[in-house]
């Protein structure tokens, strides 16, 4: 499973760093327990919250940026790490890497990012096997196929790069998914979570995984205006009988600008 997380950070350009050195998106073993810290300074962060959803666990970093997880971790589960003036942060882990100690880096927001949703969704029908890709995982009824959400972007922003950012998203079962042995469906698989913004798709998501970037068309940005994302779930392309909704939970959902 560790060979499985490697593989998907490296696709999704994160990098495991040398040993010393603090990750966004990644975990470093250095010093003794956890810590938070500045992405940029490596300055450490205090009153960080550090949360584990599945687990229904929080705890908060302490003056030296240093936390410890009292849960027990035994699947893939996902930490989320969020802090005011911050980018919400989260990532991946199973008990391997949550017993090696970690050093998160998280960066400092831009004054044009937009924070769309920090909590966990789960889209689809609440119909799925356990061979599905983190199923293990899943705490929540879903809430339909479709997240949708509204919010303004200054004409600012217009002058820079804009991404949509899924920080971890995880159930998703496609071919890809399958082949990167995500998941250990045999006989089917299901077509990829899609990604419209202001009504035009602009991505598919094949394979679960930590800071998926998304750049979104600058044509299609309404500037001063309320801009709209559909994150929709993908459907199983084996079922004939009835609709059977792929299931996926995702976490900190953002517009970051560049």
């Amino acid at each position: 499973m560790k060979k499985l997380i490697l593989i998907t950070l490296m696709l999704l350009g994160i990098n495991i760093c040398a040993q010393g050195a603090p990750l966004t998106g990644g975990v470093s073993e250095v010093g003794l327990g956890n810590k938070v810290v500045d992405a940029k300074t490596n300055a450490p962060i205090s009153g960080a919250q550090v949360a584990l959803p599945k687990q229904g666990y929080k705890t908060y970093t302490d003056s030296n940026g240093n936390f410890n997880l009292n849960t027990n971790i035994n699947d893939e589960t996902i930490m989320s790490v969020q802090k005011e003036g911050y980018r919400p942060f989260s990532i991946t882990i199973d008990k391997n890497i949550a017993a090696r100690p970690m050093v998160l880096g998280i960066q400092k927001s831009e004054t044009m990012d937009v924070l769309i949703e920090s909590e966990m969704l789960h889209l689809g029908d609440d119909n799925f096997s356990k061979a599905s890709a983190n199923s293990g995982d899943f705490k929540l009824k879903a809430t339909g196929p479709a997240f949708r959400k509204s919010f303004m972007m200054t004409a600012n922003t217009l002058a820079y790069n804009n991404f949509l950012v899924i920080g971890s998203i995880i159930g998703i079962d496609t071919k890809m998914a399958r082949q990167m042995r995500q998941n250990s469906i045999q006989n089917s698989y299901s077509s990829p979570p899609e990604v419209f913004f202001n009504g035009r798709k602009i991505a598919e998501i094949q394979l679960n995984g930590d800071n998926q970037r998304i750049k979104l068309p600058r044509a299609l940005i309404k500037p001063d205006q309320l801009n709209e994302v559909i994150i929709q779930t993908g459907i199983n392309l084996f079922q004939r009988a009835y609709t059977d909704y792929d299931d996926i939970e995702l976490i900190n959902i953002s517009i970051q600008t560049e």
